[in-house]
């Protein structure tokens, strides 16, 4: 059965330079920072906050080692521990996110930099002209609007604008599709800092008394949950729990990510009874908060001009068209099958080196009008569980801003950008030259 919608015309409601659809870390830097080379910029959020998985996904801390660009400047601004000598030689403590303080501190950066933004809105459709993306429609509490654009953003993660646009991508992996299982974060208070473990990665293996602890996961928690990660906060005796786990849930269909959702609710409290008997300090734990947003690994890989793969994340390939610098992690890949790490994956065994990320890569092959920023850029399976992270993301964004702002400046395509002055740009902004080390 089909439903015929009638034909009506609704207002544009703004005519800016740049759109940014998206207000995870990739989408606030894009909109910053083109505000800050004075594009009219707008920034549309679904969500009543802006920061994505950081805030309302409740991701515990920034992860990886990436070094400079806006990544460092959300970090100083927003860190519980901007004092290096507080840390005591813990650059972890620096990493960890309060998403309060962090919500608070990107609407500030926003304002200051004069982007403007909507929350509480979605972009439902594009506004596509000979091959171009001119705008979008929106819809919010104030009815359905248009806003057109001289070139659009896509850092909404799954890039639905991008893909209704008419852009090439393909889901998961590349021999059948599959794609990292998504989970919902939490947090429990009452644990016992001084006796309490802290599991970070998959390959951590801790003897507690009752034996060891991910081979108890795998053991006493609901099928497909089964790893124990456990993070530190900046407040006491609060832990970050990434521990739910759901399989086999497409982020772009409603209904499993409903479905995935239930799942995911569903295994708190088995979680929680295996931490009271089995975990040493969380015997008085209790659930204190969970993600309003679920967290969603990976979905649509977009075709650009260019693609980043494995193979140049592991040999550190500095490109001479670099966009991002300095990025670097690990290659974390869950088990699509069930809990823990995949069989692909690699966390503490790989040893991380600084990488690039082409500018190819943020442009769309075909669509004119549009960039991409964050985990729907161009580049592989393998190499997306790399790239996906939030600070290397928060640095996409970045670049992509930059390079919209130049485009709505100059009357040219994304694909025309001259990337030795987005380079030069950007370097004066924060962003470290490969070529130095650093």
């Amino acid at each position: 059965m089909m439903y015929n919608e009638k034909a009506r015309e609704i207002p544009v409601s703004y005519s800016v330079d740049v759109v940014v659809l998206g207000g995870g870390p990739a989408g606030v830097a894009a909109a910053i920072s083109a505000a800050r080379q004075g594009a009219d910029t707008l920034l549309i959020e679904q969500m009543g906050e802006v920061g994505g998985i950081a805030t309302e996904g409740m991701m515990s801390h920034w992860t990886g080692n990436t070094k400079g660009g806006i990544y460092e400047e959300i970090l100083k601004r927003s860190a519980d521990y901007p004092d290096p000598d507080a840390m005591a030689g813990d650059t972890y403590l620096r990493q960890i996110i309060n998403p309060e303080r962090l919500k608070t501190v990107l609407l500030e950066m926003l304002e200051e930099s004069h982007a403007r933004y909507l929350l509480y809105t979605i972009a439902t459709d594009p506004i596509v002209e000979d091959g171009k993306l001119k705008g979008v429609v929106i819809e919010n509490k104030s009815g359905r609007q248009a806003v057109l654009a001289k070139v659009v953003i896509d850092a909404s993660g799954d890039g639905d604008i991008a893909a209704r646009a008419g852009a090439d991508f393909i889901k998961g992996r590349e021999t059948d599709g599959a794609m990292q299982p998504v989970s919902l974060m939490f947090k429990v208070g009452g644990v016992d800092y001084e006796r309490a473990i802290f599991p970070s990665h998959f390959e951590d293996t801790i003897q507690i008394p009752a034996g060891e602890v991910q081979t108890l996961g795998k053991e006493h928690l609901p099928f497909p949950a089964g790893h124990v990660l456990l993070y530190r906060t900046s407040l006491p005796g609060v832990v970050t729990c990434n521990m739910t786990n759901c399989i086999e849930v497409d982020g772009t269909n409603a209904a499993e990510l409903a479905r995935a959702t239930l799942v995911c609710r569903q295994q708190l409290q088995p979680i929680l009874n295996f931490l009271h008997e089995y975990v040493p300090g969380y015997e008085n734990c209790y659930l204190l908060s969970s993600a309003a947003l679920i967290g969603v690994r990976e979905t649509r890989h977009f075709k650009g001009l260019a693609t980043i793969t494995e193979d140049d994340i592991r040999q550190a390939r500095a490109f001479p068209d670099w966009a991002v610098t300095y990025a670097s992690f690990n290659f974390d890949v869950h088990n699509m099958s069930g809990s823990g790490l995949d069989a692909t994956g690699a966390q503490d065994a790989f040893k991380p080196t600084f990488y690039t990320i082409p500018y190819g890569c943020l442009v769309p092959e075909k669509l004119d009008g549009l960039l991409l920023a964050g985990r729907n850029i161009s580049g592989t399976h393998m190499a997306h569980s790399n790239y996906r992270v939030m600070p290397i993301c928060a640095n996409m964004g970045q670049a992509a801003g930059t390079a919209a702002a130049m485009c709505a400046k100059e009357g040219i395509e994304p694909r025309h950008v001259n990337v030795a002055d987005l380079q030069a740009i950007l370097l004066q902004n924060g962003v470290l030259n490969p070529s130095e080390n650093k």
